[in-house]
């Protein structure tokens, strides 16, 4: 069943991430300019939620407000249930770019997170030498980024999220650089590893197909103001495999989304 934005808006004691009634305003020339506008959204623990929208539409705003980046103009962000003011550093975000350092070998890049919350190098190092095979990073510890395919440099920046061990992780189109192998790689390995890592994520993307192949549920934004217009749950059965792209149900959400994506009745 199709939720409304309004049946998302109750508070909920059970959602890891909740978004209600939130605006954000920035001063542009002087006038006020209207990136996100009374937004509702709320993910439950273990809970892969994806949101689309047109290009602008304020989807990475969104998130840098849920990561505590900034603070709405109006409405209230609930971490875990409760109010939460202060959310900087309580939850896991993979922005666009990998952002590894050129200077840091693979490794120690992905341990970064780890030495700002003021572990040891010796022990982050061997926590994080604990997932490389996990993460497909085996074998290659110890060479410099540049070295690195674009799917394996996406890798050590998400296994850079995970160990700093929040239970909610965001993540703002992280494979939108990938041609479309790499990314069908990619969506089977990361399914296959949050079955592992059990963490609650929430996923900006352009890519509808992504968004239907990985997620519990999509939010569809309109144009800026970004609003939320639909949010569609996806019931096809997990675990998804590559070859549901073409199937019948998915085909018909694709449809569903994309007309959505266009400001069609749905």
């Amino acid at each position: 069943m199709t939720l409304t934005c309004a049946q998302t808006a109750a508070v909920r004691s059970s959602a890891k991430v909740q978004v209600q009634g939130v605006s954000k305003d920035y001063a542009q020339a002087g006038q006020r300019l209207t990136v996100l506008q009374d937004v509702n959204l709320y993910v439950e623990a273990g809970e892969f939620v994806g949101i689309i929208g047109p290009s602008g539409c304020g989807k990475s705003t969104l998130l840098n407000l849920i990561a505590g980046l900034d603070e709405p103009s109006r409405g209230m962000i609930y971490l875990n249930g409760r109010q939460a003011e202060q959310r900087l550093g309580l939850v896991g975000y993979m922005q666009q770019k990998d952002l590894l350092l050129p200077w840091r070998t693979v490794l120690d890049n992905t341990i970064l997170g780890l030495e700002l919350q003021g572990i040891g190098r010796r022990a982050a190092r061997l926590r994080a030498l604990g997932l490389m095979q996990q993460f497909g990073l085996q074998g290659f510890e110890y060479v410099y980024p540049a070295t690195l395919s674009g799917g394996m440099r996406q890798r050590a920046a998400f296994l850079r999220t995970i160990l700093a061990d929040q239970e909610v992780v965001l993540l703002d189109e992280p494979f939108g650089a990938l041609d479309a192998l790499s990314r069908a790689q990619i969506h089977a390995w990361l399914l296959d590893l949050w079955t592992v890592v059990q963490k609650t994520i929430v996923l900006v993307t352009h890519d509808v197909d992504e968004a239907i192949f990985l997620a519990d549920r999509v939010y569809v934004m309109t144009e800026r103001p970004g609003q939320m217009q639909l949010v569609q749950p996806i019931t096809l059965p997990r675990p998804r495999r590559l070859e549901m792209i073409t199937e019948t149900a998915f085909v018909a959400l694709k449809a569903r989304l994309l007309a959505a994506l266009r400001g069609e009745p749905v």
